[in-house]
């Protein structure tokens, strides 16, 4: 998890954005193949999930260091 989260710290705001993007686009399909019965693990949405929120929480981040540099 460390790992996973250096490596995203690593990338640009804008980049940033992209993959929430696309995870958020990825949690939506996998909802959807579990509704309609073709996801067989089940697991990647709770993965997904929790990237999505480690992905959220560092755009905060820098939004909030912006912030109190500014202040």
């Amino acid at each position: 998890m460390a790992n996973q989260t250096a490596d995203l710290r690593a990338l640009s705001d804008d980049e940033l954005a992209g993959r929430l993007l696309e995870k958020k686009d990825d949690l939506f399909k996998f909802r959807f193949r579990l509704a309609t019965g073709q996801l067989d693990n089940i697991s990647v949405i709770n993965r997904t999930r929790k990237e999505v929120a480690r992905i959220e929480t560092l755009i905060r981040e820098r939004e909030i260091a912006l912030h109190e540099g500014k202040a």
